[in-house]
Parts: C-alpha cells; sequence; structure tokens
C-alpha cells in the first residue's frame, strides 16, 4: 500500500478514519471555545482584563498541576475508556454553561471552573490519545496518520477561530456554547464506533512501587535521553518565545500597524493556513532529505522569516506579517508531525504515556511565563520593539537542537535501547499493550 497516497489511510482504515474524526471535531471545539468563553466573559458577566486573562489561564493550568501523574495513570490503563470519559466531561461541562445562564446561576467564578475542569478532561484526553495512536496503526502509517492528524487540526483551528464570533453572533454568546458542546458529541461518538479494543494492560519485569516512582521514570526519560532532551527543552523554549509574541500581536496590528478587527481576523487565518501547508510539506520533506535535517529546516529554517513581521506597516507591508508567521506556523506543525511521529517509534511502548505527560508538563509550563513575558515587554519597551524581541526568540530556541545529535546525523532514531536495569527496548511493531 502505498503512502504516498494523500488520504490513503482514511480510505482505508476505518478505526483511523474514526479517530481522525473524533480529534478533528474536538480541535475545532476547543477553536472556537478560545473565541466563546471570553465572548461570554465579556459581554454577559462584563468581566475585567484581569478576569479574562484568568480564564483563558485556566485552560493551561491543569497541565503543571496534573500533567505528569495522568502520564501514568495512561500507561496504567486503556486509553480509548480515558478518552471517552473525558470527551464526555466536556460536553456536559460546556452544554451545562448556557443551563446555568438561564437559571441565572452563570458567573465568572463558575466559568473559571469551567474552563480548569475541562482544561483537566484535555490533559487526560490529550496524554491518552497520543499513546493510542500506535496501536491502531503501523509504524509506517504512524508518520502518514500524523500528518493527517497534525493537518486537519490546523484547519480546524482556523475554522473554529472564524466560526466562534458567527455562532456568537447568530446565537447569542451563551447559547454558542452549545455548539461548542456538540463538537465533543460526535468526537464522543467517534470514538464509540472504534472496533480495535486493548488488551488488558499487563505488567513485566520489575514494576515502580509507587506513582512517585514512575513520574520520575518517565522525567528520567527525557534527562538520559539525548534525543528527548533536546527536543524536549528546545519545545518548552520554542513555547516562551510564540505565546510571547502571538499574545501581544492582536494588540501590535491595531495600535501599531492601524489595522481595523476585520483585518487582523483575516490576517491571523492567513498565517494558521501555514500550518495545513506543514502538514503537508512533514512527511514529503522528511522522506526526501532525512528525518533529523528536515527537523532542523522547519525549526530553524522556517522561523527565521518571523523576523519580519515585527517590519509590518500598512498597506501592502501587511505582507510582511502573512510571510512571518505563515512560515512559523508551517514550520512549527511541520516540525511537531517529525517529532510525534519519532516519539512513537523511538519511546518504549510501557512509557509513552509517561513521557507525552513530562514532555508537555515541561514544555506547556513556559506557556504562561511566555504570555506574561510579551505583555510585560510591550508595555516597558513598546509593542514593536516587543514584537521584535519575541519572534527572534523562536529561531534563537532551535539552536538548542543545533547544538544536539540533531545536527550529526541524517535521521532521527528509530529504536531505543534500555539504559536502565528492567527496562524494556522500543520495538519496530510499535504497539501498545494498553
Amino acid at each position: 500500500m502505498s503512502q504516498d497516497v494523500r488520504g490513503g489511510l482514511l480510505r482505508r482504515h476505518r478505526d483511523f478514519r474514526l479517530l481522525w474524526c473524533g480529534e478533528t471535531a474536538g480541535r475545532f471545539g476547543a477553536s472556537v471555545t478560545g473565541v466563546a468563553m471570553p465572548l461570554v466573559a465579556v459581554s454577559t458577566l462584563h468581566a475585567g482584563t484581569f478576569e479574562v486573562g484568568l480564564l483563558n489561564a485556566a485552560a493551561w493550568v491543569p497541565w503543571t498541576i496534573i500533567g505528569l501523574p495522568v502520564g501514568v495513570w495512561v500507561d496504567r490503563l486503556r486509553r480509548r475508556p480515558l478518552m471517552l470519559a473525558a470527551a464526555t466531561v466536556s460536553l456536559l461541562l460546556f452544554a451545562g454553561v448556557p443551563v446555568a445562564a438561564r437559571f441565572g446561576w452563570l458567573s465568572i467564578q463558575l466559568l473559571v471552573a469551567a474552563a480548569l475542569l475541562t482544561g483537566t478532561a484535555a490533559v487526560f484526553f490529550q496524554t491518552a490519545y497520543s499513546a493510542y495512536l500506535p496501536s491502531i496503526l503501523e509504524p509506517d502509517d504512524q508518520p502518514e496518520g500524523n500528518a493527517e492528524l497534525h493537518g486537519s487540526a490546523s484547519a480546524a483551528q482556523i475554522a473554529g477561530l472564524g466560526s466562534g464570533g458567527l455562532i456568537a453572533q447568530w446565537a447569542g454568546a451563551v447559547n454558542g456554547m452549545y455548539a461548542n458542546a456538540a463538537t465533543f458529541l460526535v468526537s464522543l461518538l467517534c470514538l464509540a464506533g472504534i472496533r480495535h479494543r486493548e488488551p488488558r494492560v499487563t505488567r513485566t519485569g520489575r514494576r515502580p512501587k509507587s506513582l512517585v516512582d514512575e513520574v520520575r521514570e518517565g522525567l528520567r526519560l527525557i534527562v538520559v535521553d539525548p534525543w528527548f532532551r533536546a527536543l524536549t527543552l528546545f519545545a518548552a523554549a520554542s513555547n516562551l518565545a510564540l505565546v510571547g509574541y502571538q499574545s501581544i500581536q492582536v494588540v501590535f496590528l491595531v495600535r501599531s500597524v492601524g489595522l481595523p478587527p476585520e483585518t487582523v481576523g483575516a490576517l491571523l487565518a492567513a498565517t494558521g493556513a501555514g500550518g495545513v501547508a506543514g502538514a503537508f510539506a512533514a512527511r514529503r520533506v522528511a522522506h526526501r532529505i532525512g528525518t533529523a535535517r528536515a527537523t532542523l529546516l522547519f525549526e530553524l529554517g522556517l522561523p527565521m522569516l518571523g523576523l519580519l513581521i515585527p517590519l509590518t506597516v500598512g498597506g501592502a507591508g501587511i505582507l510582511l506579517f502573512v510571510a512571518g508567521g505563515f512560515s512559523v506556523s508551517a514550520g512549527v506543525v511541520a516540525g511537531n508531525i517529525i517529532k510525534a511521529s519519532f516519539q512513537q517509534r523511538y519511546c518504549p511502548p510501557h512509557l509513552l504515556g509517561r513521557l507525552t505527560a513530562s514532555t508537555a508538563f515541561l514544555s506547556y509550563g513556559t506557556i504562561p511565563v511566555g504570555a506574561l513575558l510579551g505583555g510585560a515587554l510591550g508595555t516597558a519597551l513598546g509593542l514593536r520593539t516587543a514584537m521584535a524581541l519575541t519572534t527572534a526568540g523562536v529561531p534563537l530556541a532551535a539552536l538548542i537542537l543545533l547544538f544536539s545529535p540533531i545536527r550529526r546525523t541524517r535521521d532521527l532514531p528509530a529504536f531505543r535501547m534500555p539504559t536502565a536495569p528492567g527496562e524494556r527496548p522500543s520495538t519496530a511493531a510499535g504497539q501498545s499493550p494498553g
């Protein structure tokens, strides 16, 4: 079966098609949430700037609080039931917001609580999903599967950002949350229709004695392995810079460049389309020049064009913003696809949940810091200077990869040998035991 036929997996693999539909629907819903929740806070509850910031931060806080133990639980349990439970929780919580408004119970405190709980469900879903995908795909199909999923996620994000405002305008900000809940219903139904059933989790060799020991095992995997260590440190530094400029780009375009809100929305959608292009290019470029070289190209080469962003001015000068943002988005998504395929094949299957959670804990932990940094730099130095510093940070973060083993090889390794007594090696089959 050809790996070069676009959409081949979607046509021939029923379970992957359902997983793809469910994940795409969930990503669309999450993107709509990013617009709808702040609109509810501002238009209905008349929340202040700090309260809206608190609402946005609430979705990321669970990664820093429970991300590490969730990785252990995902490795101990079957992944699909966890995903079903997380989708159900998100469905009920988002549907509960307009119900609470109908009875006069809606408040900013309740909205923050909903964001916190749905963020918690997202930690379980994303960690389980990352570890579940290799169990339904053969190793040779995993790069195509990751490309399909990341490409559709980028497209869903673009569509969700545009749809969120339209849904709120058509149905009202509060009632628009029903549309968000509906996307999780689609996700739930798709996951329920998957025929593949994971075997019961069994343990061989020496079993860690406690939850803390297993969390430590996941973190140790990142510390001792040079490939995981470089990719995780890079992700943390890259997120710091990415979120730093993304947190102030709207204000920059409105106040410094002088663009109307509708033009800003169109520009952000245009730059987001780079993620779709990156998803299409990732597998093909990696096959031609090697996965390690492609990683450097996407994470260091393309983001260099992000330096065009702070040069943006009115008129034809807005093309500088599009070119820079498009390139950064394409590089980030393509790099994530290569990284995901590498981790799924290189990591021992029984540690994949812990690896996913540990890398997310370390890399997502810089996201709120980046948001605060962007705002602080914009206040202290001015928006254009702050944009220059933060966009320069994106390619600078990739120097971590340049001074790692990635620079000295054509391809990322496919197998990992044990480095500690009782550790099992990764295998070519890449099949998860549970």
